[in-house]
């Protein structure tokens, strides 16, 4: 898997996934990273790090830059991207907690899972993009874009005011509710249809 420049993720751009957390959805897109060293592949493990009593999935659709973008409108965004994927946000939910910033809590080895990507030219009806998480075949995650606080030009076109996205960069657009922890013996699947399934076990590690 070729590592983009950066990874950038947008926190709580699902209504109900920022009200299970306890917050409420921010008047500007929340911004944070996940460092390239995080990736794993479809089939490659998910390890759960000792530093943490609470992994938990979050499916996200991933959104990979095909041309350079730099303060780019939102009407124009489209043209930027080579593609979709689906991603898992891995995150240690306790440390997110305690450490009040997220990098610790979302920058472990193995906890960016991310699948194939399929060019946006092959994707119909953007606008009816959808993402399902299931774990061990149950499905605990279901939204769709329309569902959004911030659909995806509108992250592009902020995201690209703040710094340059390069191709191959990766906008993570945010999960929806039903996140929940992980164990050691579980199969996550991210799934956007039409696109694709990720499909990562999970074990200690």
């Amino acid at each position: 898997m070729n590592r983009p420049s950066k990874i950038v993720c947008v926190g709580r751009n699902y209504l109900e996934h920022a009200r299970e957390l306890g917050n409420e959805v921010p008047e500007r897109p929340l911004l944070f990273f996940k460092p390239p060293s995080a990736l794993v592949a479809d089939g490659q493990p998910i390890e759960l790090p000792p530093e943490s009593k609470r992994v938990e999935h979050e499916g996200e659709i991933a959104v990979i830059i095909g041309r350079t973008a730099r303060r780019v409108k939102a009407a124009d965004a489209w043209q930027h991207v080579a593609g979709i994927a689906p991603l898992n946000d891995v995150t240690a939910r306790d440390l997110q907690k305690t450490d009040g910033q997220w990098t610790r809590a979302k920058g472990f080895d193995t906890f960016c899972p991310m699948g194939a990507m399929v060019p946006i030219d092959r994707i119909g009806n953007r606008d009816a993009l959808e993402v399902i998480c299931r774990v061990n075949g149950e499905v605990r995650q279901h939204g769709r874009v329309s569902e959004m606080a911030f659909d995806i030009p509108t992250l592009i076109e902020y995201i690209s005011g703040v710094m340059t996205l390069e191709p191959g960069d990766v906008i993570a657009t945010g999960t929806p509710a039903g996140v929940a922890p992980l164990k050691p013996g579980d199969v996550v699947e991210v799934e956007i249809p039409g696109v694709g399934i990720l499909s990562n076990p999970v074990q200690a590690a």
